[in-house]
């Protein structure tokens, strides 16, 4: 079948800069499916997207698509003529579906439910022209667009109104309409460095034409490439480093379709302000890149990038430096106002400030918060009173004039107001440390106090919306709790703190007087909760699913001792021992399992018969014993390998003697013994959980 390049471009008014990568991979996406549908093969497929244009390039598009043989089923041959040999309802229905006007003229054939008639045609394939209307229509009616708009005369609704449509199927333009635009082979260049259409000769000349003609970088890739390194290098020529933002780039780089790199300056005098502040209102409001110096410390620079090149660069530049002082002045009189009052000032409006509903005000939790984060100080190494203070100063930079105009402040701008007032240096840290990590892979708080704040403000929140009987659900997750639960397991993880969930939920319980689920059961569903996280977390990171399974059936809810207990588990799990005491004590546990009360309550050692008896009660007094010095320090890859002790004499203890002896007083110590066995494997983990992955490596 023969093949041809297709080209196709939608030209627009400017399309907004944060959807328009999510319109061009959706737009690829959409006609890739929609050719799959219709049964055309194609080649490569390459997608572009400027402000004013989402344009597909595919290779080897099939010319047509191929045959299809169709086959109908149709009645009962004895359903579909009577004892005259006449036609039915039956047969003359199914021939008007068919198209056929003889019944007789069906073909038969034989089925498992006896002789049916059928009908059998080649349906030729469509030209691809012919279809492609439809396909584009199509694709852009699936785009995620929240709103469209209508334009003009027409019925045709897109995110932007839509003004030229060009389709190159090989070297010719099909004959369609689409959005109610006939398609054309002609393109449109930048709206200021180019006039009039622009022919499009092939597909493959597209992205050409456009640079050379049109003042276009079509191309996304090459566009974010060229942006970069021209703020780079104009940062370079100003003595500093540019500082890349990948979502402003990405963001600047669909606001340009001709990129245009400059360097402006403002007033030093703004230095004074916090950075943060700055950056935002240069990032934010203005789309530029800020710049610092060698040393890292923000210079009174900032890279703004045109969509136009001028032959006066310096206008460019002046109008910019005009529009970003008043930015500036507005960051700094922010700041100012909010020095005028301490930040403590602050915490009397979190009193008219709703968290939730049914669990208060900001300022209601802020009480919660402190009163947790001092119980759980010591465990944090922190100190109770800084905790406290840390909480009570925690959401006061909310009603703070910067946080007002940049929300994404918040925590930063109370670091600082904490700073002016004196406040105690952890305690200032703190405030912003509250709310690390924010994502995954985001830093974690570094003070012990921070660390402390950052935890009970997170166990106050799952706590409170839990009681509440508002869990998280699959698609809803209003509070954010999978994130705040996953924060929680790293920061007690990778801070090395020692602290049981159970105990961190319930505390957090008795801080509420009106939650409606019961405190058991609440710290239960909270657990279990975070649990889940935590195996998900494991999974993410590549540890075996029964790697963690072994470890959560021990009864532990200390999340650091679980995680050095899965790090210790999957190391001995690929070692040979492991699979061998895996497989004895799936054995161990299956006995014991059937066993019921046949368990005696203590080992008799007189009652052994077999020496492999007491060599496996030597066995396992030994290991108890070094059980207890290994755990208590910690060193739980030494407790393993010391419960790799009781392979060879447990494996013995099987071969040697009938644990099921028909002889009650045997059977039910040669099971005590068993037992013994695993109570000591459980101390560290259920190794038996990983009998079923050794299997199955070696099955």
């Amino acid at each position: 079948m023969s093949t041809q390049d297709l080209l196709i471009e939608l030209g627009t008014e400017e399309l907004p800069p944060k959807s328009l990568e999510t319109l061009r991979r959706a737009f690829e996406s959409n006609f890739a499916s929609a050719l799959g549908d219709e049964r055309i093969g194609h080649g490569t497929i390459q997608s572009f997207a400027t402000p004013r244009r989402l344009a597909l390039l595919l290779r080897e598009v099939e010319s047509r698509q191929p045959d299809e043989d169709i086959e109908l089923l149709g009645p009962a041959v004895k359903a579909a003529f009577d004892a005259e040999g006449n036609a039915t309802q039956a047969a003359l229905g199914f021939a008007r579906k068919c198209g056929v006007d003889n019944p007789a003229s069906l073909q038969r054939v034989d089925t498992p439910k006896g002789e049916r008639l059928v009908f059998r045609q080649q349906k030729p394939g469509q030209a691809t022209t012919d279809l492609l209307a439809e396909l584009i229509e199509k694709s852009l009616a699936g785009l995620p667009i929240a709103k469209r708009m209508r334009w003009g005369a027409g019925t045709a609704e897109f995110v932007r109104p839509v003004h030229w449509i060009l389709v190159r199927f090989g070297d010719h333009t099909p004959d369609i309409e689409v959005m109610g635009l006939k398609a054309t082979d002609k393109s449109r260049g930048h709206r200021f460095h180019s006039s009039g259409e622009l022919p499009v000769d092939t597909p493959l000349s597209y992205c050409q034409t456009l640079f050379d003609k049109g003042h276009v970088v079509a191309d996304p890739f090459e566009r974010t490439q060229l942006v970069e390194q021209q703020v780079k290098r104009e940062a370079e020529k100003a003595g500093g480093v540019a500082v890349i933002n990948p979502a402003l780039l990405e963001e600047v780089s669909a606001l340009v379709e001709w990129p245009v790199a400059l360097c402006g300056r403002f007033d030093e005098d703004f230095l004074q302000v916090p950075e943060e502040a700055l950056i935002s209102s240069m990032g934010e409001h203005q789309k530029y890149f800020h710049v610092r110096d060698n040393n890292g410390k923000l210079m009174p620079l900032f890279i703004t990038v045109s969509n136009l090149d001028s032959p006066h660069p310096e206008r460019v530049i002046d109008g910019n430096e005009r529009v970003i002082r008043p930015r500036l002045a507005d960051a700094r009189f922010f700041y100012e106002t909010d020095l005028k009052t301490p930040l403590e000032n602050g915490f009397e409006k979190l009193e008219n400030i709703v968290f939730q509903q049914q669990l208060g005000s900001l300022a209601d939790k802020s009480r919660r918060v402190a009163a947790l984060g001092e119980l759980i100080a010591g465990a944090c190494h922190a100190e109770p009173g800084q905790v406290a203070r840390a909480a009570r100063l925690a959401k006061c930079d909310l009603v703070s004039e910067m946080v007002l105009e940049f929300d994404h402040l918040q925590g930063t701008m109370g670091r600082y107001y904490a700073q002016a007032d004196g406040e105690a240096a952890d305690v200032a840290s703190a405030i912003e440390e509250q709310y690390l990590p924010r994502h995954a892979g985001d830093q974690l708080p570094q003070t012990a106090t921070g660390t402390a704040l950052a935890l009970a403000e997170r166990i106050d929140t799952l706590t409170g919306i839990f009681g509440i009987g508002q869990p998280p659900t699959g698609s809803r997750d209003p509070f954010a709790l999978r994130r705040a639960s996953i924060g929680i397991l790293n920061i007690l993880v990778q801070r090395d703190v020692q602290v049981s969930l159970a105990s961190l939920i319930g505390a957090a319980y008795d801080n509420y007087s009106n939650l409606t689920v019961p405190r058991e059961e609440l710290v239960q569903q909270v657990r279990d909760y975070m649990i889940d996280r935590f195996r998900a977390l494991f999974e993410e990171s590549g540890t075996p699913v029964e790697v963690f399974r072994a470890v959560r059936q021990v009864e532990q809810d200390n999340p650091l001792e679980i995680s050095r207990r899965v790090e210790a588990v999957q190391q001995f799990s690929s070692t040979e021992a492991a699979a061998a005491l895996a497989e004895t004590n799936k054995r161990a546990l299956n006995l014991l399992s059937k066993a019921g009360d046949q368990v005696a309550a203590e080992i008799d050692p007189s009652a052994f018969e077999d020496p492999a008896e007491q060599q496996l009660l030597d066995a396992l007094s030994q290991v108890q014993r070094e059980l207890g010095t290994l755990m208590a320090s910690h060193q739980l890859t030494g407790a393993l390998q010391a419960l790799a002790g009781l392979q060879q004499p447990l494996q013995a203890f099987f071969e040697s003697v009938m644990v099921m002896a028909d002889n009650d007083k045997l059977r039910g110590n040669r099971l005590a013994l068993l037992q013994q066995v695993r109570q000591q494997v459980m101390r560290v983990a259920d190794l038996s959980e990983l009998g079923g992955r050794q299997a199955s490596q070696g099955a």
